[in-house]
C-alpha cells in the first residue's frame, strides 16, 4: 500500500492551501485516515483524523483546517485556511487499511509533503 500525498508549497500567511493524500495498492477498505506535521526540531503531532463517521482535529487548528475523504477515490484531503507562520512543517498522512480477509488493520504513512507559510 502507498500513500501519495500532495499540494504542498509556499503560502503567505493568511492564504490557503489544500493538500490530498491517495491510497493505492492492495486495499479493501480503509479505516480512520489522519494528517500529521512534522515542524523543525519538533515532534510529528495529529492534526486532523476522519473516520466514516466522524472528524477530530488538533486545538491549534480548529476552525481553521477541514479533513475530508472520498472513499470511492481512496483519497483524504486537508484544506488549510487562514494559514499562519507557526503550521509551516511537512505534512504527513496516515491511513489505517484493512488489505485482506484478516480484516486487521494495517497502519501505513505517506512520504510528506512541505508547507511553507512565509511572506
Amino acid at each position: 500500500v502507498q500513500l501519495q500525498a500532495s499540494g504542498g508549497g509556499l503560502v503567505q500567511p493568511g492564504g490557503s492551501l489544500g493538500l490530498s493524500c491517495a491510497a493505492s495498492g492492495k486495499i479493501i477498505s480503509l479505516a480512520t485516515m489522519a494528517w500529521y506535521r512534522q515542524a523543525p526540531g519538533k515532534q510529528r503531532e495529529l492534526v486532523a483524523r476522519i473516520t466514516n463517521y466522524s472528524t477530530n482535529y488538533a486545538d491549534s487548528v480548529k476552525g481553521r483546517f477541514t479533513i475530508s475523504r472520498d472513499n470511492a477515490k481512496k483519497t483524504v484531503y486537508l484544506q488549510m485556511n487562514s494559514l499562519k507562520p507557526e503550521d509551516t512543517a511537512v505534512y504527513y498522512c496516515n491511513a489505517d487499511v484493512v488489505t485482506d480477509t484478516t480484516y486487521r488493520l494495517r497502519n501505513y504513512w505517506g512520504l510528506g509533503t512541505l508547507v511553507t507559510v512565509s511572506s
